[in-house]
């Protein structure tokens, strides 16, 4: 498991946006996990999509790193914003695409 750990930590240190999910972007495999994908979409963010279910490693390990129950799981700048309705929620009110401007915009 602690190679998974440090994969997921890399990943997350390596890539402005992380999206651990069920599935790609282009082929999401569950409803919150295709929701997740078409909010970032939506914004225009580019994000790495990790396909969890390609590894079962990393799929128990984000949830383990994050300390979060559940897929999909979100990152940016290293940083856990949440799920799905937590992304959702974000998304709806603004605070997502004002996060993004801010933290993506601070690091150029």
């Amino acid at each position: 498991m602690t190679d998974a750990i440090e994969t997921i930590r890399r990943t997350v240190s390596e890539n402005d946006v992380v999206l651990f999910m069920k599935g790609t972007a282009d082929q999401p495999m569950c409803g919150f996990s295709n929701q997740v994908a078409r909010i970032l979409d939506h914004i225009g963010v580019d994000y790495l999509d990790v396909n969890v279910l390609a590894d079962e490693g990393i799929r128990q390990g984000v949830k383990d790193f994050a300390n979060w129950p559940t897929i999909p799981q979100l990152y940016v700048k290293g940083e856990f914003v949440g799920g799905c309705d937590i992304v959702r929620e974000m998304f709806q009110t603004g605070e997502l695409k004002a996060l993004f401007e801010e933290k993506l915009q601070a690091g150029q």
